[in-house]
């Protein structure tokens, strides 16, 4: 069934903006009203979806706390139009009108909608919590760019770690460091990168620096590793990977390539068992990612795992870090 949007300041937004959320979170999921009207509103688009005859349907709102993140909240569907697809189109729509203003959207979804957002291209990024006595997780979309592409649609679950069967193929820098910081946000036991160096424009990056730190204290068996065949610009500046090293020496660790032993002649990077990213070669953002591909990440492993035993540590940094 076609459905039009239409977005509002709250300032101008009709009356069946509040009626719905009323109806959907107050009297069908018992929200205390003082927790459902907060000041948010006051700051965020509000959209409506109607159908032809102008019939209201579902709302949602969209908000941002920073530059570089939109937060998607209150989506809601009147009970008699569930299951038709209108929360899907609604939640599309919300992509594709954030693609171009926000680099990352988060937003706190109820347990019981986990999967209708995994479906979209969200991740879980928290442990459950209440949430007016509702259970939620946290879940956050790394590349709603990508996202936003009609082509995607066709796909299930993208981008979802262990799911998302389709390779990506970039061939542009924006393109790659979504899918990669998308990988690197999912991975909860170990990254491996090779690179023939840290090029500050991949990788001295506030949003990965702060991927790798939470995945680096989120357990204690974490394993990041860092396989470069050149350290002498990490000793030039204050790089972000470093400083985390130095933080956490017994979680990430750097290792410099033996070039007196076999290495490969591509950059790539593994996360877990399931994510890989591959460049063709050492000098362009051209390449594939691959959400679920278990088969290639056990190849790249050996592979890596024999260019990290025979690499050796870096004497500039351990000088620096004295």
């Amino acid at each position: 069934m076609t459905i039009r949007i239409q977005k509002y300041s709250w300032q101008f937004a009709p009356p069946q903006i509040r009626d719905i959320r009323h109806k959907v979170f107050v009297e069908e999921q018992n929200v205390p009203p003082e927790l459902e009207w907060d000041a948010t509103d006051e700051i965020a688009d509000h959209f409506l979806a109607v159908l032809p005859d102008d019939t209201p349907v579902g709302v949602a709102r969209l908000f941002s706390t920073s530059d570089e993140t939109g937060h998607i909240g209150r989506m809601a569907i009147l009970p008699g139009f569930r299951g038709q697809g209108m929360g899907e189109a609604l939640l599309k729509h919300l992509i594709r009108e954030s693609s171009e203003h926000y680099q990352e959207l988060k937003l706190s979804a109820q347990k019981h909608a986990i999967a209708f957002y995994q479906r979209a291209g969200f991740h879980i990024c928290s442990e459950p919590y209440q949430d007016a006595g509702i259970p939620h997780l946290d879940m956050r979309c790394l590349a709603p760019a990508l996202l936003s592409d009609q082509a995607v649609s066709i796909r299930h679950h993208p981008m979802l770690l262990g799911t998302d069967t389709q390779p990506w193929l970039f061939d542009d820098e924006s393109s790659m460091l979504g899918l990669m910081d998308s990988i690197v946000g999912q991975a909860r036991r170990r990254l491996w990168l090779y690179d023939k160096l840290l090029d500050p424009d991949l990788y001295d990056r506030n949003r990965l620096r702060d991927l790798i730190s939470e995945l680096a204290r989120g357990h204690h068996l974490s394993d990041v590793r860092l396989l470069i065949h050149d350290d002498k610009p990490l000793v030039k500046r204050r790089h972000q990977l470093v400083e985390l090293m130095r933080r956490l020496p017994s979680h990430v660790k750097l290792k410099l390539v033996n070039r007196d032993y076999p290495h490969d002649d591509r950059p790539f990077m593994l996360a877990d068992r399931e994510g890989v990213l591959c460049r063709h070669d050492f000098t362009r953002p051209s390449g594939f990612a691959e959400f679920a591909g278990s088969g290639r990440v056990r190849l790249l492993s050996d592979t890596y795992q024999r260019m990290w035993d025979a690499g050796r540590n870096s004497l500039e940094l351990r000088e620096l870090r004295l």
